[in-house]
Order: structure tokens, then sequence, then C-alpha cells
């Protein structure tokens, strides 16, 4: 037996899936370094791939990165935003959501030094990643409410993270952009403004889902459930060890610990990891009314996303009482609220 045969063999504690099988080599990618894909840097620090059976490599890279790997076949699956994804699915029917794990991110509109409201960014220069991504579309719900349109302001495209996006407000290429926690704790202790946050705003809606190849799931749907099992005891580890939950970020992005044990603290306390993770209707329909251009409304208004966004397998995993197992009996009680939320 190889080593990392043994590794999973222990760490599967006694599961017949790692016992007698070499670790699957698979390719995830994750599209941004933030608290959104915080479980994946725990899951791999922590074994969980591991212990069900994966050899699992993590690899970078920014929307549309994601879903060109997920479609071409390089990655297994991707964590990506629910908006970005209905967008993706709307050209492309190949691609299926299996559930969402998590809420939505500290995300802050970070604005220059002479800009303390996000009415003076009328006509101001905002940045983004790509047009109509997630900080795009964020942007446009938090200028809006303060009565802004997205013609009342000019957009640049970055093309890269929230560290260019970044770069790119401090060198002045930009008036304002959309900055994740802890980057944006930098920048207001440098005197930038904060505009807004779109955790402050529970009718927006920015959460992510485990989204995978429709013939990927056809061909081994055990492969895809395996996955949602291994986040699932990533999500319970962040809930349960802050040392090790903390350690585990540090280990994919060098940040000041301080800071990311401020963002620990707020994500608990909102619980923005979620246990049971249904794909919320609501989050569905918000995305349907908020779309980043016309174009893309009449798009996604003509499509049936019940092609796309497939809840079954969680409700599957709860019929069978992995969620209970994992997080105690007192889980009940979500489950049964969450299934009531869930988009079918």
């Amino acid at each position: 037996m190889d080593r990392r045969t043994f590794v999973g063999s222990m760490l599967a504690g006694g599961s017949a899936l790692a016992q007698n099988a070499p670790l699957q080599k698979v390719t995830i990618n994750y599209p941004t370094r933030t608290g959104q894909v915080w479980p994946q840097y725990i899951a791999k620090e922590g074994g969980y791939y591991e212990k069900y059976g994966f050899d699992a490599n993590l690899v970078f890279g920014v929307h549309p990165a994601g879903i060109a790997m997920v479609v071409s076949g390089e990655a297994l699956m991707t964590t990506y935003t629910l908006e970005q994804t209905m967008v993706a699915a709307s050209k492309d029917g190949s691609l299926i959501a299996l559930g969402s794990p998590f809420k939505k991110s500290l995300f802050a509109l970070m604005a220059n030094k002479n800009i303390n409201s996000r009415q003076a960014l009328k006509g101001k220069i905002l940045g983004v990643s790509q047009i109509g991504d997630a900080p795009y579309n964020y942007t446009i719900g938090l200028i809006g409410k303060a009565g802004l349109t997205p013609r009342d302001v000019q957009w640049v495209p970055i093309g890269a993270d929230v560290s260019a996006r970044a770069a790119a407000l401090v060198s002045g290429r930009v008036d304002a952009t959309m900055i994740t926690a802890p980057v944006y704790f930098k920048l207001e202790q440098e005197g930038f403004h904060n505009l807004g946050n779109i955790s402050d705003y529970e009718d927006i809606y920015a959460p992510s889902v485990y989204l995978f190849k429709k013939s990927t799931v056809a061909g081994d749907p055990k492969l895809a459930e395996r996955m949602i099992k291994v986040h699932a005891e990533a999500i319970h580890r962040f809930y349960e060890d802050k040392a090790f939950a903390v350690k585990a970020y540090m280990a994919w992005d060098k940040e000041a610990q301080a800071d990311v044990e401020r963002v620990y603290d707020h994500y608990a306390k909102v619980d923005t990891y979620e246990r049971i993770p249904y794909i919320p209707k609501a989050a569905v329909q918000y995305i349907l009314d908020h779309p980043a251009d016309p174009r893309a409304a009449a798009q996604m208004r003509a499509y049936d996303f019940h092609q796309v966004i497939d809840n079954s397998m969680v409700a599957r995993l709860v019929r069978e009482g992995f969620f209970e197992k994992l997080f105690g009996a007192g889980i009940k009680a979500e489950e049964e609220r969450k299934e009531k939320l869930a988009y079918r």
C-alpha cells in the first residue's frame, strides 16, 4: 500500500472506499482567495479529501477560468457564485449545481479618500474583474441602494482578483471597487472609505454553489456525493475548531492572523457556511431579478434552471442521515427549515 492509499485508509476510519483503492487524482478550481473557498482550504489541510478517497489538487483561476476548467474536464468541480453559474449555464447546458455551501462574503465597496458616499460615485470610475462578474453585480446592488444605476458610473475591467482590484484603487486607476475581507481592512487603515458591505443587506444574495459537469455526475454520482461530504466535514471543522480553521486559511492566503480571526468571528457569528447546503429559491429569484445586463436578463428568463440547479443530492443525504450524524441530532430543525426554502 503506497503512502496516499495508507493515509486515505487511516483517515476514513475503516471506510471501504479508501481502504482498498488508491486515492483518485482530481483537480478542483478555487476562483477567489477569500472566505468563499475557506472550506476547501480546511479540506486540504485537514485531510478530508483523502478521507473520501481523493488526491486533490487545488488550482486557482478567476472567472471565467473555473467554468472553462469544469466544462473541459480539466477540473472535477469548482465552488462558484450562483449568479456566475446561472449566466454560464444559460449559455451552456452542460453544467449542474448540486448544493450551496456559502451565503456571502464580507465584501465592501471601497472608495478613494475623497469619496464619502455612494451618491458621490456618480460619473466616477468603478473597477471590476470582468463586466458581469460577481463584484460587478454586488456593486450594482450597493449603488442601487443610493439610487444609482449601472449607467451612472464608468466601468473598468481589471481582469484579475481582489489583489489587483485593490492595487487599482490604491494607484488611482479606479475611484472605487469591491474588496473582500481581510484585504479591505488594510485599506480602511490607510484612509480609504468603506461605502457599504453586502453582508449588511439580507436582500443582496451572494451564495456560492458546487458546480460540476452533468456528464461527470451522470457517469459517477457517488463521486459528486463524496465531494459534498468532504466539504460538509470541512464546514463542521470550521465551526468546531477556530484555531485550525485560521491556520488552514493562512496556509493558502498569507494574511495577518488577527485579520483572519476577525473574518472568522464574523462568519461564525452569522453562520455563513451552510451545514445543510440546499440552494435557496430566494437566491435564484434575486439573480433573475438583478441581471447584469438586458442580454443576460433575456437569456436567463428564457432558460429553465431546473435543468441546472439540483437539490436532490443534498435531499438524499438528509434522508440518509448524513448531516445528522455529522452535526448531531439538533440539526434536524435546520434540515426541515432549509428544505422548505430550497429551490425546486
